[in-house]
């Protein structure tokens, strides 16, 4: 069982990219909350990380991190073929686990570090840190208020081009993210998790998903379309094309949610609007200015529930779901 903390004392195992801006300061700015350690394979990468954020140790080994007295819970910002195998090992030490994105590389690796948390007594998070911006949270009060009526379905819509700029993340088109060995399933495991979460978190799980994933176009090892359609527990059903080949002309990123009296459209990544139409009554754009440390608001209600405090939503139990999905989907199944 893990202790009572009175403070939040992270320790970080994969200081890289993700840590720079969104989740490394976010440590830091939340209430209670200090990051103390940060752990990268390269010693000077690891100290120069730590130098420009101002945190007092470093490692190049994750089991020294790890045993770190001072360090009382762990995020784990590495690629997802490493995730389940640095989570057991927290697990194992009694810290609290804090997990990027896509939970894992298949539903099997998801299932396996849920339990080995559980028996251990260690909670387990996951940075789906979406549920708790301001905008999506916009998306589900709008839901629930029935302004738009009963829910029908819902149109997710994802074209980039065969070389995309996503976030800022892909620097050379050959990266992790294309390698399915590493990240399980290319650009739609790195950004369709994103918006199969946040339907967990709008309208509950779902229950059942099929489609098609190939690779068309044959640049990189990953599948670069995926389609699919799904069904949640209460009955609304879903559909999404992720295609990450088409061309300038074709690019867009919207989510539609149809209701028997309106609909609500927005997008996951870039713009943060969220656009009401209802039958007889004025569209209404709802802006909001998102923080560049946009993992501070999760990670709050994480240190919150550490500390008795509140509670986190973003769970292994829910993020294990999304990777169910993504596996019905694509009909890949580890």
């Amino acid at each position: 069982m893990t202790k009572s903390l009175s403070k939040v004392c992270w320790g970080i195992i994969g200081a890289g990219d993700v840590c720079e801006i969104k989740s490394g300061p976010s440590l830091q700015l939340a209430v209670n909350s200090k990051l103390i350690a940060v752990m990268r394979r390269n010693t000077d990468k690891a100290k120069d990380f730590a130098m420009r954020h101002g945190v007092k140790k470093w490692y190049n080994n994750a089991d020294e991190l790890i045993r770190d007295p001072e360090v009382n819970a762990i995020y784990i910002a590495t690629p997802p073929s490493s995730h389940k195998f640095y989570t057991l090992k927290a697990a194992e030490a009694g810290k609290p686990v804090y997990v990027e994105k896509p939970m894992g590389r298949s539903y099997k690796e998801c299932k396996e570090m849920v339990k080995v948390c559980k028996n251990l007594g260690v909670p387990l998070f996951v940075a789906y840190y979406r549920r708790a911006l301001p905008n999506i949270l916009k998306v589900k009060e709008i839901v629930e208020s029935g302004i738009i009526g009963d829910i029908r379905f819902i149109n997710i819509k994802m074209q980039k081009t065969i070389q995309p700029n996503i976030l800022r993340t892909v620097k050379d088109p050959i990266n992790w993210r294309l390698n399915p060995e590493v990240s399980g399933g290319g650009y739609f495991y790195d950004l369709a998790s994103h918006q199969l979460d946040v339907m967990d978190f709008i309208f509950g799980p779902i229950i059942e998903a099929k489609g098609f994933s190939l690779n068309q176009a044959g640049q990189y090892p990953a599948d670069d379309i995926t389609t699919g359609i799904f069904k949640f527990e209460n009955g609304i059903l879903g559909q999404g094309v992720w295609a990450f080949n088409t061309n300038e002309i074709s690019d867009i990123e919207q989510t539609v949610i149809e209701g028997s009296n309106g609909r609500v459209t927005f997008p996951f990544f870039g713009d943060n609007s969220v656009t009401v139409e209802v039958e007889g009554k004025a569209k209404e754009v709802f802006r909001f200015n998102i923080s560049k440390h946009i993992q501070q608001a999760l990670i709050q209600t994480i240190v919150d529930e550490l500390l008795n405090k509140g509670e986190c939503d973003s769970t292994g139990n829910s993020a294990a779901r999304t990777n169910w999905v993504m596996e019905e989907i694509c009909g890949k199944y580890d």
